[in-house]
């Protein structure tokens, strides 16, 4: 299997997480959860001032995750004690995991032609005369 790797910024990959991540190292990279199909890897490995992932997975998951086609998700530990004393949303964060989940796809709308379409008929009150 070729690896080719995808590189993408931090903010992109981490979304609301990004002000609260420390620099990673090599994290390991699954399909849906940790007892998926392990992809690869990312790390941060274009220097200390590069804001980006760089992933190291097979070229067609590269394909998809370029082309939007994938959701991240983390499995991370709180980075640091001394902060345990500020609220949860707030703390830092070590990633564990990055964890790539398929979107759902849309169903195909079906042609004019092809449609069913289902009328109902109601009808009028109607007077009764005594």
């Amino acid at each position: 299997m070729s690896y080719s790797p995808l590189t993408l910024s931090r903010r992109h990959v981490l979304g609301d997480l990004y002000a609260r991540c420390e620099r990673a190292g090599e994290v390991p990279v699954y399909l849906n959860d940790i007892a998926g199909e392990k992809l690869g890897f990312a790390d941060e490995s274009l220097g200390k001032y590069a804001d980006a992932f760089t992933f190291h997975i097979s070229e067609e998951n590269c394909k998809k995750l370029a082309g939007g086609q994938y959701l991240y998700s983390f499995n991370y530990e709180f980075a640091d004690r001394s902060d345990a004393g500020m609220a949860k949303d707030r703390r830092r964060i070590k990633l564990t995991s990055i964890l790539l989940t398929m979107r759902k796809g849309y169903d195909k709308p079906l042609p004019k032609s092809a449609r069913v379409v289902v009328t109902e008929v109601v009808s009028e009150p109607t007077e009764v005369s005594s």
